[in-house]
């Protein structure tokens, strides 16, 4: 990821990009291609919203919000926060995830350093490389939304293939295809991150 500045509106973004251009393997363009079409369907105030996706000299690429700051594993490395911080701080990344459910993404691979804290301490959420789209496996309950919202576990990384952080992974999707990944593999990963905050 680069600070860049975007010529047509002239503003300052962040890059991201796949360096590796013509040899960058199909898996990892279409990974980094599915973070890109992932992060732009969402539009909260808390997940870094996608400006543009494109390609230049063969490198697929997209730009986004730069948040200046730091990420949340950088401010945990001084140690625990206390507890009114850690709330002031997830419960926004809790909101911003719910509303990539409503949406139809899992993220699966929420982590520390893939919160980013701007200067005034807002976080956002970032990273849906590893983003899924949910299926619906049950009708629609009163409100609209699915009950059975899950994602099929043939589909997943396999363990062997694992670029996510296990620790913050739930076990059913650090197993590879052992159980069923949905909604609760992203709460998983939230209550694994305000433990490492407390």
């Amino acid at each position: 990821v680069y600070r860049a500045r975007q010529t047509s509106l002239g503003r300052i973004v962040a890059l991201k990009m796949i360096l590796q251009g013509g040899h960058a393997s199909a898996i990892d363009v279409a990974r980094f291609r599915a973070e890109a079409a992932s992060a732009a369907r969402l539009s909260h105030p808390n997940v870094v919203p996608v400006f543009e996706v494109g390609e230049h000299e063969g490198r697929p690429f997209f730009s986004m919000q730069l948040v200046e700051g730091t990420t949340l594993s950088q401010r945990l490395a001084s140690g625990p926060l206390p507890a009114r911080e850690a709330a002031r701080l997830l419960v926004p990344v809790c909101r911003a995830i719910a509303e990539a459910h409503r949406n139809g993404l899992l993220h699966r691979d929420l982590k520390p350093s893939n919160i980013l804290i701007d200067e005034n301490g807002r976080p956002y959420v970032t990273d849906f490389g590893l983003a899924k789209r949910l299926t619906r496996e049950s009708p629609a309950d009163s409100d609209g939304e699915g009950q059975g919202a899950a994602v099929d576990a043939s589909s997943l990384t396999l363990s062997g293939a694992i670029i996510g952080t296990p620790s913050y992974m739930a076990p059913e999707q650090a197993a590879g295809r052992r159980g069923e990944i949905s909604l609760a593999t992203d709460v998983y990963s939230l209550g694994a991150i305000l433990y490492a905050m407390l």
